[in-house]
């Protein structure tokens, strides 16, 4: 079968050459779509439910959140495993899928089995599932430099400017924040008052919780003119909390500012954000898409922070925290120039010890289309170009140029020989 291969190829060299010549420009187009990351993504194919029942202990959260959840999930199908943890306040559950399942339909999936779940659950848990990322989607690290910005103001700056736009950028999962204080209106009991003036605690979070809304109404006409009614409830500010009443005291009206104090503050922290020992920071962590060109994610998030960081206030930029496109483009560059080193020297030493360009060309010419092939097939199995596949392609060029050594010698060889039979047949 081979011989008769080599025969039909010898015949049709043009429709071959042709042939290749298509190969290596679809290589070309190739190498422009496919991914480029500088390690390779491993992580398993997974969905993840978060569940937030703050308060409750780890044994709560397992009874009652994390055990309802995973046994309602182990119905869907071309699931691989389930995974759970349990800790205070928190419940996260991992469902693993086969490789060959779609991300976005696995999801799919876990938000339809959700929906039945829910109603297993306690009242006002409601489970969420996580970032369609995975472990190695922190592509880009950023934080603010504004020296004289408090903590507070910063963070609120990331969660409501900067955040909402970086998530508009395509590839980009989520833009998780960092540091600072997020900020909170803070009421103050004082538990005598209470008693004096006999509201019970619950009765301030009825009532506070009740005032923070807008009233919806009607249009009402008047002398030919038509009015729209509506009750503005929404707080804006420490004032509108203090005047919410609360109740009476003999006739008197009692407001929260009668019972207690309020004030700005920042949520609870469990850890802070330090950037070089210099003091506190506030900034984002931006997650790339399952599957996503990471280099281009970093590079279109970049020039989406330079129209953003003109809306800023004054003295405050951006500064790079963890920037993965130089490691990416440095592990690129490298593979590149030893690619280029491998063909330079191959073609030297073929060249040297066959001493026939043609049949050297012959055996070179094949590192580029057989480069540009590889970069097809990466395309078709979804792999992307990084340190191990490139430095495969790299360590391969050996093998790839030994086939065409060994058929030129032994085309050398048969000639040789050949020749020789005629000499002697024709003296």
């Amino acid at each position: 079968m081979i011989q008769n291969l080599i025969k039909l190829s010898l015949r049709n060299r043009y429709f071959v050459l042709l042939i290749a010549i298509g190969l290596f420009i679809w290589g070309i187009f190739a190498v422009r779509d496919n991914p480029i990351d500088a390690i390779p993504d491993l992580s398993e194919n997974q969905v993840i439910v978060f569940t937030e029942w703050m308060g409750r202990s780890p044994q709560i959260i397992e009874d009652q959140v994390t055990f309802p959840l995973v046994s309602n999930l182990q119905g869907i199908p071309k699931i691989k495993n389930i995974r759970a943890s349990s800790m205070f306040g928190m419940s996260f559950v991992y469902v693993i899928f086969d490789d060959n399942v779609d991300i976005y339909w696995a999801r799919t999936r876990v938000m339809e089995r959700l929906n039945y779940a829910q109603r297993l659950l306690p009242q006002d848990v409601t489970p969420t599932l996580g970032p369609d990322g995975t472990g190695v989607g922190h592509v880009f690290w950023y934080h603010f430099d504004a020296p004289k910005m408090d903590l507070g103001d910063q963070r609120a700056l990331q969660d409501w400017y900067v955040k909402f736009a970086l998530q508009t950028v395509p590839g980009v999962a989520e833009v998780a924040s960092f540091g600072g204080f997020e900020k909170q209106y803070q009421l103050i009991v004082d538990p005598v008052k209470l008693q004096y003036y006999n509201v019970s605690l619950m009765d301030v979070m009825n009532k506070v919780k009740a005032n923070n809304n807008d009233v919806g109404g009607r249009k009402f006409e008047m002398a030919d003119m038509a009015y729209i009614i509506r009750g503005l409830g929404y707080i804006k500010n420490v004032a509108d909390i203090e005047e919410i009443s609360l109740g009476n005291y003999n006739g008197i009206p009692v407001r929260v500012k009668d019972i207690g104090s309020v004030q700005m503050g920042g949520d609870l922290r469990l850890g802070i954000f330090d950037a070089d020992g210099e003091g506190e920071v506030v900034g984002g962590i931006v997650v790339a898409r399952y599957g996503e060109n990471a280099d281009k994610v970093i590079n279109d998030v970049k020039e989406k922070m330079k129209d953003v960081e003109k809306g800023l206030p004054e003295g405050v930029t951006f500064k790079t925290s963890y920037d993965r496109s130089t490691l990416i483009e440095g592990a690129i560059d490298n593979i590149k120039t030893k690619l280029i080193e491998e063909i330079i020297v191959v073609a030297i030493i073929v060249i040297l010890f066959l001493f026939h360009w043609r049949s050297a060309f012959s055996i070179i010419i094949q590192i580029p289309v057989t480069i540009a092939i590889s970069f097809i097939l990466l395309n078709a199995f979804g792999l992307s170009s990084n340190i191990m596949s490139l430095t495969g392609i790299a360590l391969a060029i050996g093998v790839i140029v030994d086939n065409g050594i060994i058929m030129s010698e032994n085309a050398y060889k048969n000639l040789s020989d050949w020749q020789n039979h005629q000499q002697n047949k024709n003296p």
